[in-house]
Order: structure tokens, then sequence, then C-alpha cells
């Protein structure tokens, strides 16, 4: 397997919404809506029986129940020197509680998984030579309302070295749900 990643997919419904907001800024390569997705905790590259260690351990977590996600405005990362459009996504605490679950997983197995600082978002661009100016022009037009989404499966997901944006394949669906719903059966 090559570079991998628990997130989740974006809903067909925002990920129409989202898409509308493409065009209009030089130097961006917009991210195809169906490669959309939420990155919860970066692995990165690893060897076959690592891999299998970490959907092991992706197994054991705990039950959590399903999330709502709410996307709302746009923003740019890279300060200066721009280098992609994004949607700020927020889950409040129930979304910070996966990805502490997540990121423990990726402990016991990955010793050098990606520690920066979580911001929720959804890449719509990568920029390229974009000014700042430009950025903050494009950032001034195009609102987005805010719009949310269920989440019920936390996902391993896998991609090919790329330039950015996909294509992203599924090694491993975890249904969430909640437990006390889960003793009621």
């Amino acid at each position: 397997m090559p570079r991998l990643f628990t997130g989740f997919r974006v809903s067909p419904s925002v990920a129409t919404t989202l898409s509308m907001k493409r065009g209009g800024l030089m130097g961006a390569r917009w991210i195809e809506p169906e490669n959309y997705h939420i990155t919860l905790s970066f692995a990165g590259d690893m060897d076959h029986a690592s891999a299998r260690e970490l959907m092991h351990a992706l197994e054991d977590l705990p039950p959590v129940a399903p999330l709502t996600l709410t996307i709302a405005g746009l923003d740019a990362f890279g300060g200066d020197k721009p280098r992609a459009i994004i949607a700020h996504v927020d889950g409040g605490e129930p979304l910070r509680q996966l990805k502490a679950l997540s990121d423990g997983a990726m402990r016991r197995v990955c010793v050098n998984y990606d520690k920066r600082r979580f911001t929720p978002h959804i890449t719509l661009a990568r920029l390229r030579n974009s000014s700042a100016l430009d950025v903050a022009d494009y950032l001034g037009s195009a609102v987005l309302m805010p719009v949310t989404m269920q989440v019920e499966e936390l996902i391993l997901f896998s991609s090919r070295d790329s330039r950015g944006g996909g294509p992203y394949r599924a090694e491993q669906v975890i249904e969430l749900y909640d437990r006390y719903e889960a003793l009621t059966y």
C-alpha cells in the first residue's frame, strides 16, 4: 500500500455545493469533486505488514457515534505564499475525540505519522504561482453558506504518489455507531 490516511468521504450534495466554487483563480489546480475528502490522521508511506497492523488497530477502536459536520467558509493555506484553497470543517468535540482515537491507532503502528496541528478542512484547489492578492480577491467573492453532512464511516484511504487531489481508494471502512444503540439489539 502506498500512502495511508484516515478520514471521511464528502457527501455528494456537499461535493456539488463545493464544486460550484471552482474557477476564477489563476494558478489553481481544482480538485475533482469525487476526490474531496476530510483527512483525520495521516500515516504516510507504509509497508504492507505495517498497513495490516494499522488496520487491526483501527478495528479495535471503541464505538463512536456518527458525526455531524458543518462545512462553512473558504480560506487559503500558506499566508503570503498561498498553496491551497480550502473549506473549513467543524465537528466540535466529537470530531476531536475521533481524531484522538485515530491518532492513538497511528501511534501504536506508525512511528513517523504526521503530528501537525489538526485543522479540519476539505482541499478544493492546490495553488501554484497564485498571488496572495489574487487569492484574497477570490476569497472575497466566493461566499460559502454553511452546509452540514452526516459521517457514518471512518475510512482508511490509500493514495498514489501524485501531484495532489487523488485518486483515493478505501482500503478499510469502519462503521461509526453509538455504543448505546449497539447495546439495545
